[in-house]
């Protein structure tokens, strides 16, 4: 079983994901420059959003490269001392993570759950007098030790989000766990337009007598509707989870209503871009393969002076006739649920029948489909 989440969402002039030149992110696509939001950016957005956490009923994990330090502070709450904390903390990281450089960080961040950390402190204390006898770490007990933890650990991830989007760890294969959930690059569904804003502040206390701006400078921004496309393989979910039903469908859960939340925080505070989506349809297949639905926008969607149309319900409307082409073509078997809300006077047809009123009878019909069809 899989379960896709497609949304329209338009945002005003924002700076949402920014790229190495500090300008937003953008790509070609359909041989017309896009808006775009990386994949990365949407789920850092998605997972560390509260709704997530409150939804699944887990804490979420985390991705750092101080965990030493996370660590060491643990044994140091629990009596150890932090000289001794320091080396067993790190004597165990350098296994688990491959590299600890001189600054007692490990050279990758490390995706780890609360509950794995928690492990790896107790398994410190409980093989305390072999690893740290000699007041100094003992390497044959650290390896002992990556090994039964890195068994612990392998294929059952520690936390709901790190079974969505998995882990790897290039120096510790072993510890890698296969992603449950795709997304994809949100893009504009029609051509970009990069604009620039000059900015000038203020200094209170400058003299009447020297006039001027206290600083100026410059910051790119753009407007767009982006759709944005994600994928659930609930099966694998399972497995990551330990098949364990209910968690697994609380995180389908928790995933679908923080990323209908959640929007990026870049630039924010200047430009406070805080638009929810138009249009949120999901989609629950037993069979049969997945279907984004960005080929609608191959053409840009375009709005004139002239059109009673605006952007966003041109783009519902061209998401939906790309929708009646595919199933047409392809045919639906397979498909069980497919709950739509949306916003505004789109005149939508292919879809019409699917239709819901509030968001809460979409998520409502996700749970219902999953459970009538057996899960995984």
């Amino acid at each position: 079983m899989k379960i896709e989440l497609h949304m329209l969402q338009n945002f005003a002039p924002s700076c949402l994901n920014r790229d190495d030149t500090n300008a937003p992110k953008d790509c070609q696509f359909g041989g017309f420059r896009r808006a775009r939001i990386s994949s990365q950016c949407l789920k850092r957005a998605t997972r560390t959003h509260p709704l997530f956490a409150e939804t699944v009923g887990t804490e979420t994990a985390i991705r750092s490269r101080r965990l030493i330090g996370e660590i060491a502070q643990q044994l140091v709450d629990a009596g150890r001392s932090q000289g001794e904390a320091n080396a067993a903390a790190g004597a165990i990281m350098a296994q688990l993570a491959g590299k600890v450089g001189d600054d007692g960080r490990t050279a990758v961040a490390i995706y780890i759950g609360r509950a794995e950390i928690t492990r790896i402190v107790e398994a410190i204390q409980d093989n305390w007098d072999g690893l740290m006898g000699d007041g100094e770490a003992d390497s044959n007990t650290a390896e002992k030790l990556r090994k039964a933890l890195t068994k612990e650990f392998k294929d059952i991830a520690g936390a709901a989000d790190i079974a969505l989007f998995g882990r790897m760890i290039a120096e510790r294969t072993d510890l890698n766990i296969d992603a449950a959930c795709q997304v994809a690059h949100a893009i504009s569904t029609h051509k970009a337009a990069m604009e620039m804003d000059f900015y000038t502040a203020v200094d209170d206390l400058q003299p009447d007598e020297d006039p001027g701006a206290g600083m100026m400078g410059t910051v790119e921004f753009n407007s767009s509707c982006f759709y944005r496309y994600s994928l659930i393989d609930l099966p694998q979910l399972l497995e990551n989870l330990d098949r364990d039903d209910d968690l697994a469908a609380r995180t389908v859960d928790g995933l679908l209503r923080a990323s209908v939340a959640a929007i990026p925080t870049g630039k924010q505070h200047s430009m406070a871009a805080q638009n929810p989506p138009s249009f949120v349809m999901a989609v629950v297949r037993t069979s049969g393969v997945p279907w984004s639905l960005v080929n609608a926008f191959e053409r840009p969607v375009q709005v004139t002076d002239y059109d009673e149309k605006g952007l966003v319900q041109q783009s519902i409307e061209a998401l939906d006739a790309y929708w009646g082409q595919l199933a047409d073509a392809y045919g639906t078997d397979g498909i069980v649920a497919i709950p739509i809300c949306y916003l505004g006077e789109a005149e939508v047809e292919c879809l019409k029948k699917y239709k819901v009123d509030t968001l809460e009878q979409l998520y409502e019909a996700v749970q219902e489909a999953i459970t009538n069809n057996g899960g995984g």
